[in-house]
């Protein structure tokens, strides 16, 4: 906006006209509306605002009719305090003579009152938009807990917020991101919980760079992550309010952008791909074997096409008998190698999920059960494919839809496993198994070692990382995510 730097309020309310006119050249949407005091036609009044934007009764009944009606407006310089104090009824009323703010507030879908005689400007909040209403988010649906979302509208987000944590040391800070979109974000923390090292590096990163527009938290997360060229995610991400407040209260930051759903929740380690909101509101022993589950289930989906290709092609010795004549009794007459084979049906399995996701919902459902039936056993009697191969994928799928959260990385590093082990058998598995540890140790979100609590020697860093321990076990809030109240009944309520 440095070109509104070469304009000017003054006291003459046509010549502002002119300005608010001139800025908003060719913008139909502007509307503005001039009108004067019955008991003083000199009293001489303009309103600019964006159609579609505004509560228009809010405007008629508590901005123009007391202007109208009121017999007791003074004339000059001072007529602006009056309307400001006495006069508009409104619950967020600014004075201002700054043009860039004034086009803020007319963007931003606020009214803005212009006097004739006055160098100044109030800015009313009359805000109305059509929002959507609270759902359960569909990616992160649960059968015990809240089943509330958040929506693409801020403050309707941090009100949810705000109800699950009824602390004055919670804190919202705003800041304004986009050259062009202007778009509103919100740091949220708790304040004595917060590691402030943390906190600082986030305005320091967010500061750090620039960008047109901003409309979604993707924009700002590749910005400000760690290793941005990595295949696993240093800032997490969530659409449910109960899982902001949870990391809240473990010293963590949530990032909320207007516009989306979408919440950033930093730092953010590698142990909470296998973390859900849900362990925590069901026993914790079915919550522990759910999420061990999950761990599990990651090996096995990136690790079982590269180990049973490695047996298959160079390690034939260590396959039992019957089941290596069972193997290639299947394998006969199929034309190709058994890394084609792989390779193939893992590449056809993807395009079946990305065609059944983009697609609606009941035509997706049939679409995954062609896929999976019709064409799977058309291939198998066509003698395309071997039924190992139809096995070893659909082990690989069935995992690997226990861990939605990490399913880029986890198609990057199956396909990367399983080239390795099509030239150097198991050798070329443990190297890239190998690389991938040294990987993950090697990253940090915001300062915080990647993989901390499962490289930690204390047992209470332990009781919620592959296994959630009771409650009455966790009495300490994560040592690397704060410094202060360490103990988690120690912070919080009204002072």
């Amino acid at each position: 906006m440095s070109k509104l730097e070469n304009y000017k309020l003054s006291s003459s309310l046509d010549k502002n006209i002119e300005t608010i006119k001139e800025i908003f050249n060719n913008d139909d949407t502007l509307i503005n509306r001039i009108f004067k005091n019955q008991h003083n036609p000199g009293l001489e009044y303009c309103i600019f605002f964006v159609n579609g934007m505004v509560d228009s009764r809010l405007i008629n009944e508590n901005i123009i009719e007391p202007i109208i009606t009121n017999h007791i407006i003074e004339e000059g310089a001072d007529s602006i305090n009056q309307l400001h104090h006495q006069i508009i009824a409104a619950d967020n009323v600014t004075k201002t003579k700054d043009i860039a703010k004034i086009i803020e507030g007319i963007v931003s879908g606020d009214t803005i009152l212009f006097v004739e005689g006055s160098s100044e400007s109030l800015i009313i909040d009359t805000k109305q938009y059509e929002t959507r209403s609270i759902e359960e988010p569909v990616s992160e649906k649960v059968l015990r807990g809240p089943r509330e979302g958040f929506t693409e509208h801020i403050i309707t987000n941090l009100a949810m917020i705000r109800r699950k944590l009824k602390t004055n040391d919670l804190k919202f800070e705003f800041t304004v991101l986009g050259q062009q979109s202007r778009t509103r974000a919100c740091i949220c923390y708790i304040d004595g919980i917060v590691n402030k090292k943390i906190l600082n590096e986030l305005y320091k990163r967010l500061d750090s760079f620039s960008i047109d527009g901003v409309l979604d938290v993707n924009y700002i997360q590749e910005f400000i992550k760690d290793s941005p060229l990595s295949m696993f995610d240093t800032i997490g991400n969530t659409e449910r309010p109960d899982v902001v407040a949870a990391k809240l209260l473990e010293g963590r930051i949530a990032l909320i952008l207007d516009g989306t759903p979408v919440v950033l929740t930093l730092p953010y380690l590698f142990i909470e791909y296998f973390q859900s909101n849900e362990d925590y509101y069901i026993s914790f022993t079915f919550a522990s074997i759910g999420r061990f589950l999950r761990v599990i289930s990651f090996f096995i989906t990136i690790s079982t096409p590269a180990i049973y290709l490695a047996l298959i092609t160079f390690h034939q010795e260590t396959i039992p008998t019957p089941l290596l004549l069972s193997i290639a009794a299947a394998r006969q007459g199929v034309p190709f190698p058994t890394v084609v084979e792989l390779l193939v049906l893992l590449i056809v399995f993807e395009i079946l999920r990305e065609s059944g996701i983009r697609m609606s919902t009941h035509m997706g459902e049939s679409l995954s059960i062609v896929g999976a039936l019709v064409l799977g056993q058309a291939a198998v009697e066509a003698r395309f494919i071997s039924a190992p191969i139809v096995i070893i994928v659909a082990i690989t799928a069935i995992t690997g839809f226990m861990i939605p959260g990490i399913k880029g990385a986890s198609i990057t590093l199956r396909f990367s496993f399983l080239l390795l082990s099509a030239m150097l058998g198991l050798y070329g598995y443990m190297f890239a198994a190998s690389a991938l540890l040294i990987h993950l140790f090697r990253l940090r979100s915001f300062g915080v070692p990647y993989m901390a609590n499962l490289t930690s020697l204390h047992l209470q860093d332990l009781k919620d990382t592959a296994i959630r321990a009771p409650w009455w076990y966790m009495k300490y809030r994560p040592k690397f995510l704060t410094y202060k109240n360490i103990k988690r009944e120690a912070s919080g309520g009204i002072k």
